[in-house]
């Protein structure tokens, strides 16, 4: 986008960025995306928990004992997701970024699950985690959404969306503690954290090239 509306947003704020065109355009768009895809999350997980993968080598997994750790995984999924919202709340911008981010994220991962057919490590512990399992459907958690991780997937989306340095380093730091802790838990293979973080980047780019890509008028 512009300089001229970058900087017009960013001082404004919410107040004005609600009058330009293109703005509400762009975010009632991906809005209802973002609704539809919450919608369609429950079939497509139960279906792919229906189906059979392979179950993959993964020696650091294996040398692992599987721990059940829902809680801290739990508290610094969601204490970050609160931090990008009440940024969000100032700046219209992360805002459309971010959701733009995850809705590329999301589709590829869909993508990446429906192509990668696996089984979920020996020794899983189900991950409990009241919010998101509300979108699982009737088996309240999934074992085969694996290839890449969501949880790492989101915590990196999150510091690639921050912009103040004392955010980006929770972000980071909630990154690794996440990635780390799905691999104790036995919900992911260690390919599915590592993959995350490029896959996230390049995912990161393509929604911020459509949230705020090109000059807008107002």
């Amino acid at each position: 986008m512009s300089s001229e509306l970058k900087n017009k947003t960013e001082s404004l704020a919410w107040k004005e960025a609600v009058r330009i065109n293109k703005f509400k355009v762009k975010l009632i768009i991906v809005s209802l995306i973002f609704i539809g895809i919450l919608i369609i999350f429950p079939y497509f997980f139960q279906h792919i928990e229906t189906r059979e993968g392979k179950v993959l080598d993964d020696f650091i997994v294996a040398s692992i004992t599987p721990r059940d750790v829902s809680i801290p995984i739990f508290l610094c999924i969601w204490s970050l997701t609160a931090l990008m919202i009440s940024r969000c709340f100032k700046d219209p911008l992360a805002l459309l970024t971010i959701l733009y981010g995850f809705i590329v994220v999301t589709l590829l991962r869909i993508i990446t699950i429906s192509l990668i057919p696996l089984n979920p490590p020996a020794g899983l512990i189900p991950l409990i985690d009241p919010i998101s399992n509300f979108f699982y459907g009737k088996t309240g958690f999934v074992t085969k959404d694996l290839f890449f991780s969501g949880h790492t997937s989101s915590q990196f989306l999150y510091f690639l969306c921050l912009s103040k340095r004392r955010d980006k380093a929770l972000a980071l730091l909630s990154t690794i503690i996440v990635g780390s802790l799905v691999i104790v838990q036995h919900v992911h293979y260690t390919i599915d954290v590592f993959a995350a973080i490029p896959l996230t980047t390049l995912c990161y780019f393509i929604g911020k090239k459509i949230a705020l890509g090109n000059s807008w008028n107002a």
